[in-house]
């Protein structure tokens, strides 16, 4: 029986810095219509980075990115939530009609795990199929 292969903590630490840039960006610059078309590339590009990188545990690494991307993303949204709800209206709106309205803060501290599950587990699935895709044409040029 061979052990597990180890995880690849630089490479998760690494491929966060997308969530990092993306973090900051959605506070002052991205409009919330134009956030979802740029995560697109960024999963693409994580999850083949992490098929290479990575191959013995793509989900794990996919889902370990979004959680550390999480962590950027609530981060600066709630220490810039003031600009960033001014930036995004309809968040702010939605937060409004949460349980904890008046604390738009402890709303994203309590949505932001949440959509870093959601988002891991997408990752995660990226990355699973780009390790399959990627050991087919291992295959087929052997």
């Amino acid at each position: 029986m061979t052990s597990p292969r180890p995880l690849e903590y630089r490479l998760i630490v690494t491929l966060s810095g997308f969530g990092l840039v993306m973090a900051l960006a959605t506070v002052w610059v991205v409009p919330p219509n134009v956030e979802p078309l740029l995560w697109l590339p960024i999963f693409v590009t994580c999850a083949v980075l992490i098929a290479r990188r990575a191959p013995g545990r793509p989900f794990l690494h996919g889902f370990l990115v979004s959680l550390a991307n999480c962590v950027w993303i609530t981060s600066a949204h709630m220490a810039f939530s003031t600009a960033y709800l001014a930036n995004h209206p309809a968040e702010a709106e939605s937060l409004a009609k949460m349980p904890a309205p008046d604390s738009p803060r402890l709303m994203m501290l309590m949505m932001g795990p949440a959509i870093g599950v959601v988002s891991g587990l997408v990752l995660g699935g990226f990355a699973v199929l780009a390790a399959k895709l990627m050991r087919t044409r291992e295959t087929v040029r052997s």
